[in-house]
């Protein structure tokens, strides 16, 4: 099929369920991988060429166990350059599969500097330099890299940089991993959260552990929560808090971001934070593309 046809058939049936990742060694595919885990894609590395369809047939016929499913392949397996094309036809040929191939590459300047910083050789160049085998490689290449249906030149791409293309490429046909947004309630004579990237005080809320028939319940409980909430600055700060965390979050998401955590402390971590945070997890709701849960790690401490 010529790279015209295949840009038709993925135009028409955009739900590809099947992607390759290949290209120059040193180009980032194994952060193109990883990026594709964190898209939601069932991601192998490395698989032998003769295993593809194989793996393919398995994606088909797993139905919502595997939704979708990526590979990596490149000159490190022997048979890849010689196998490759008859096998991307076999995948092309299979119904429902829709198979999308995304060749990486990079100018020579960034593969020899990123081979120099890792210290690995090139596998085309055990006994030669750097140079000699990337210029091989990208010749040898050339016949697949015809074949792709993107090709994304990662030069002047980092890590985050190269998620974010691959969030634009997949876009519309994968269901991107929700932001996991933790709601955390802590004392702060326990320590501070270590993993909080937004953290909220509310010690200048008046403490039910002062109050004798509240002081051994917790947050979650009714009279607790309706003693915090009976002053004007609990609503006050839900009414700040609530808007802030509506605004940042899909930011957060848009950016790639896969895991947020709110911390809310008080003193001991039992009562006013407590109910706080469950008031935050209520208020925020349903956020797109985040995924909002409450934790309280210290509401059972003395």
């Amino acid at each position: 099929m010529t790279r015209e046809r295949r840009a038709q058939a993925r135009d028409d049936t955009p739900q590809s369920r099947f992607v390759i990742v290949t290209g120059l060694s040193g180009s980032g595919k194994t952060q193109a991988i990883r990026a594709l885990e964190d898209l939601g894609f069932f991601c192998v590395d490395n698989l032998p060429v003769s295993l593809i369809p194989t793996f393919a047939d398995l994606v088909l016929r797993s139905g919502q166990e595997i939704t979708r499913a990526a590979v990596v392949v490149d000159v490190r397996e022997g048979k890849f350059l010689e196998a490759f094309p008859g096998i991307f036809e076999e995948l092309e040929a299979m119904p429902g599969l829709t198979p999308r191939l995304i060749f990486l590459q990079a100018s020579d300047e960034a593969l020899v500097r990123r081979f120099s910083e890792t210290r690995r050789p090139h596998p085309l160049a055990p006994d030669r330099s750097v140079i000699e085998g990337i210029a091989e490689e990208r010749a040898r290449l050339q016949p697949i890299k015809a074949m792709a249906h993107e090709i994304v030149d990662t030069t002047k791409l980092n890590v985050h940089d190269l998620r974010q293309v691959f969030m634009g490429l997949i876009r519309g046909d994968a269901r991107v991993a929700p932001l996991v947004v933790t709601i955390l309630s802590f004392g702060f004579k326990h320590g501070v959260p270590v993993d909080a990237d937004l953290l909220f005080d509310v010690r200048f809320l008046p403490n039910p552990h002062f109050v004798p028939h509240l002081r051994e319940h917790t947050g979650r409980e009714k009279p607790v929560a309706d003693y915090v909430f009976q002053s004007p600055a609990a609503q006050e700060f839900l009414d700040h808090t609530l808007p802030l965390l509506r605004f940042l979050l899909p930011h957060y998401a848009a950016e790639g971001k896969t895991y947020l955590t709110v911390g809310i402390g008080c003193t001991g971590g039992r009562h006013r934070s407590v109910a706080i945070a469950e008031a935050v997890g209520k208020g925020l709701g349903r956020i797109p593309h985040a995924r909002v849960r409450v934790r309280h790690r210290d509401s059972e401490l003395r």
